[in-house]
């Protein structure tokens, strides 16, 4: 299993957003549970929205509706837009580990459509934080696509390497991360994912406070 073991420091810190630095599924969960009413099927808990929802909307709503995809598409987004910020919550010691990892450039890199997601950044204030913010749609394609970390880091004018860490929650976070060249650090167990092994992250924290200790220290 992997363990925060000495490795060498970062030079970049790119962040996953929902479920690593933030618990927005509330808000995700009634947008999707809008159009499941809509389309007369079983409503979602946000526990089960945790661990089903991984790849872009853009990708999973036309395996999901068909062609009405679109349409599920509308009435998601017009009930996120009401929702959203309502329901957002920084995730256990993230905001100190946005302070000890101020040393160092950092970005946001997240299947959240773009406009959403800077949106939730400004909400929390957390707008000093980050060069880069880059959601779904905004980059040529989504993740497991490199591309996003790729666009992320021409906006910071960074060159990928494993001197970029691509810090988030899940398996795909993980894939992504090692598409894009980077060093792919897992925050949490993914235990709504398969589990750390499948993850197979390449450093592993606890959570926030953990991964802040490990920034302070290095």
């Amino acid at each position: 299993m992997p363990s925060p073991e000495p490795a060498p420091p970062p030079e970049i810190l790119l962040y996953d957003w929902d479920n690593t630095l933030v618990d927005g599924w509330a808000g995700i969960t009634a947008a999707l549970n809008a159009v499941f009413a809509a389309f007369g099927r079983p409503l979602w808990r946000a526990d089960e929205t945790r661990a089903r929802v991984r790849v872009s909307l853009a990708e999973s709503f036309p395996a999901m509706f068909g062609a009405e995809w679109e349409r599920a598409r509308d009435i998601f987004y017009a009930t996120l837009k009401g929702e959203h910020l309502a329901h957002l919550r920084p995730m256990p010691g993230v905001e100190a580990l946005l302070a000890a990892g101020g040393r160092w450039p950092q970005g946001v890199v997240s299947n959240k459509a773009g406009a959403f997601l800077r949106a939730e950044v400004a909400h929390l204030g957390w707008d000093g934080h980050f060069r880069a913010v880059i959601g779904a749609g905004d980059a040529a394609a989504d993740k497991p696509d490199p591309a996003p970390l790729h666009l992320a880091l021409r906006k910071m004018g960074a060159e990928v390497g494993p001197h970029v860490w691509y810090i988030g929650d899940t398996a795909l976070d993980m894939q992504a991360a090692r598409a894009a060249g980077c060093r792919p650090v897992l925050l949490g167990d993914a235990s709504h994912d398969g589990g750390i092994a499948r993850a197979a992250p390449e450093l592993q924290f606890a959570d926030g406070h953990a991964l802040a200790a490990y920034l302070t220290a290095a």
